[in-house]
């Protein structure tokens, strides 16, 4: 577990500072506190997601969202207790408190518990080129290139696995030799993979027709095999059963800064200037959960991206909802990204 104290957020902070806290913590919980580190209440991503689908903006205080009456024990309580308290409220992380309220440690459970297995089939893309990150691809499929000690891919497959996966499939294209010789049926990492050669791409949804027709009846997770990310997958579940979807998109705040004034003008006058400002959009994060009938209505060796499908989908009234999320994330592209990737893999493995 990373440092808790990390996760301590100031009352006067913003919601947006107390994301970037929950965030460097990698706890997925801020633990707000007065000058002298009184616990007034805590702060999840869960609080902030609600919050920020009732308009409450990034700018607001954080008390605002704040649950002020968190479960919380005092120095001198046993493990027993601590974990009577975790067990009975069905908590991750909870704080420990002195008599004075004062925020004194922070205990997880989360390593202790094992993960609930999920029947849901998991579906990785990993059949691209990589063109841009040659000469890196040139003798290696982009899935494959090293992040630390193992390649990308197993990164993604464990990720899953320790949130209770087991039923993988994974396209291949590209150099595929290199991916079935490493992972084989899975049966060395617990699990089942199965391959899904395309004989020519077919785009990042065309994919999804070579799949078997019975292979669940469960929404399907996909992910595209070149990103890197610390994702709640059940959390991703969770919102795409919740509105009963037809799919559902994971996105991430992107911000955009412009070096320079932006100058707004109608009929050869200025009306408007903003000094360097930043552009924020929710962006697509190759992260999807999908039905099995939007599976079923994919053609046969169909060539089509996963964008349109969904477009096509919702075009006939299908709902697509969005699950936005504020962890780490890597889209590696590029050679920078994948530099990025291998400073950041370390964070996200903590």
């Amino acid at each position: 577990m990373k440092d808790w104290k990390e996760a301590i957020i100031t009352q006067n902070s913003s919601v947006r500072d107390g994301l970037r806290k929950i965030d460097k913590a990698a706890l997925k919980i801020g633990f707000v506190c007065d000058e002298k580190q009184k616990l007034i209440g805590t702060v999840s991503d869960g609080d902030i997601r609600r919050g920020l689908l009732e308009n409450t903006e990034l700018h607001d205080p954080i008390v605002t969202i704040i649950n002020r009456s968190p479960k919380t024990c005092c120095e001198s309580a046993s493990k027993a207790e601590m974990l009577a308290i975790i067990s009975k409220f069905q908590i991750d992380v909870l704080p420990i408190i002195n008599d004075d309220g004062v925020l004194k440690n922070v205990i997880t459970f989360s390593d202790l518990q094992k993960p609930i297995k999920r029947d849901n089939p998991v579906f990785i893309m990993a059949g691209g080129f990589g063109t841009r990150l040659s000469p890196l691809t040139d003798s290696c499929p982009k899935p494959m290139l090293p992040l630390g000690d193992k390649p990308l891919l197993d990164h993604i497959i464990k990720r899953f696995i320790k949130q209770g996966f087991w039923n993988f499939y994974i396209s291949t294209h590209y150099m595929p030799h290199v991916i079935t010789n490493y992972f084989g049926d899975g049966s060395a990492y617990g699990v089942s993979i199965k391959y899904i050669p395309e004989e020519t791409p077919l785009g990042t949804g065309g994919a999804l027709s070579l799949l078997p027709r019975d292979i669940s009846s469960l929404p399907l997770i996909l992910i595209n095999g070149d990103v890197l990310t610390d994702a709640d997958f059940e959390e991703i579940l969770s919102t795409h059963l919740k509105f009963n979807a037809d799919a559902t998109m994971c996105l991430r705040e992107h911000e955009t800064s412009v070096a320079y004034g932006v100058v707004t003008v109608e009929d050869d006058a200025v009306v408007g200037m903003l000094e360097k400002p930043i552009y924020r959009h929710n962006i697509n994060t190759g992260i999807y959960v999908l039905s099995n009938e939007l599976i079923s209505s994919v053609g046969k060796n169909e060539k089509i991206d996963l964008p349109t499908i969904l477009e096509q989908r919702m075009a006939i009234g299908k709902k697509i909802s969005a699950h936005v999320f504020h962890g780490k994330w890597i889209d590696i592209g590029q050679i920078t990204d994948f530099k990025r990737a291998q400073k950041e893999i370390l964070k996200i493995e903590e």
